[in-house]
């Protein structure tokens, strides 16, 4: 599909990304519902699985070691995948440069498709270029929102950091806060800076930053122990992730200090903590989504031309709230590493 077939179906991307969602809605949580039909009419088409030319997709993330929101992120994939009969390969590496290589793989390998983060764009752009010219389809998930055009990728799936933390903010001035510490776990991620960035956009008290070496979560505790200890000032800690907020906690504890904690993305001890009381709320951008809809719209574009959002605008899968007057609904499917 040329550009100027993509600039007019840009009217029909309301369309597509209703389709797009009521696919994932039939699949649901079983990789085994919800196949597409292969052909007009469906006659030729096995229930529950695309009978269309087995594909192979590869799927490369900024995954760092530990960090359970990306298995959420893997598994939407692989439901995605068992349904629309890909070949699903998966791989990761923190380091920009690593993960680049790793894309570079996946082009030697002459995939059909690729999926990839932009937590780092630069470093993707020579990579994405090679795919390109390979007639490799890209999409981008999760990281890269204000790049994904630049490096000319198809479509994205995520949310917009900026926005999801303008929304936390707003949430902390609703809350009453006055003070808060947001912990970056990795320096130079651009989707983590963006968040803490939007916090204190809205936010109308003190905003602080603090790093801490995400792949290294004593390390990550003893850093945000020694914050508390330093700035009794501090009435709530900001989280990037579960796996920190949950970290911050035990150091809010260790320290006896009154700073509460919310945090952005979720796992199925973030929810029982929402359910406690220890972690206030919580930033979803729906990982399971994100996964999902990458990997089926490389199927979609292989075998009918669509591009959601018309190639034009992103597909956002958040922000949206979590706390105590939902987070049971969310808990059922988060218990199922879904959410």
């Amino acid at each position: 599909m040329d550009r100027s077939s993509l600039s007019r179906s840009r009217r029909l991307a309301p369309v597509v990304a209703v389709a797009a969602a009521a696919a994932l809605t039939l699949a649901g949580c079983s990789s085994s519902s919800g196949g597409k039909k292969a052909e007009e009419g469906g006659a030729n088409a096995s229930a529950g699985r695309a009978t269309t030319a087995r594909m192979t997709v590869a799927l490369v993330t900024h995954q760092a070691p530990g960090d359970t929101f990306w298995d959420i992120v893997r598994k939407g994939a692989e439901a995605a995948a068992a349904k629309d009969n890909i070949k699903l390969i998966y791989s990761h590496d923190p380091n920009a440069g690593q993960q680049a290589g790793l894309v570079q793989n996946a082009v030697d390998q002459k995939v059909d498709g690729i999926a990839i983060t932009l937590a780092k764009p630069d470093a993707m752009k020579d990579v994405v270029s090679k795919a390109t010219a390979a007639k490799i389809p890209v999409v981008g998930l999760n990281s890269g929102v204000s790049d994904w055009k630049k490096l000319g990728l198809l479509e994205f799936f995520g949310q917009d950091e900026t926005v999801a933390g303008e929304a936390l903010g707003k949430r902390l001035n609703q809350e009453g806060a006055k003070k808060a510490v947001c912990v970056i776990q990795e320096q130079g991620n651009i989707g983590l800076t963006q968040r803490c960035d939007g916090v204190k956009k809205t936010f109308s008290g003190t905003t602080e930053t603090l790093y801490v070496n995400g792949t290294d979560m004593p390390s990550v505790q003893s850093t945000i122990t020694a914050k508390l200890k330093q700035d009794a000032a501090i009435d709530y800690v900001v989280a990037l992730g579960a796996p920190y907020a949950l970290t911050a906690v035990q150091s809010v504890g260790e320290t006896g200090s009154k700073a509460k904690v919310a945090t952005f993305d979720l796992n199925k001890d973030l929810t029982n903590a929402i359910k406690k009381g220890t972690i206030q709320f919580a930033v979803d951008q729906q990982p399971y989504l994100q996964g999902y809809l990458a990997i089926d719209s490389l199927w979609l574009y292989k075998n009918n031309g669509n591009y959601s959002g018309g190639g034009e605008q992103p597909v956002l899968t958040g922000p949206a709230f979590v706390d105590k007057s939902n987070v049971d609904t969310i808990a059922r499917f988060a218990a199922k590493g879904t959410r």
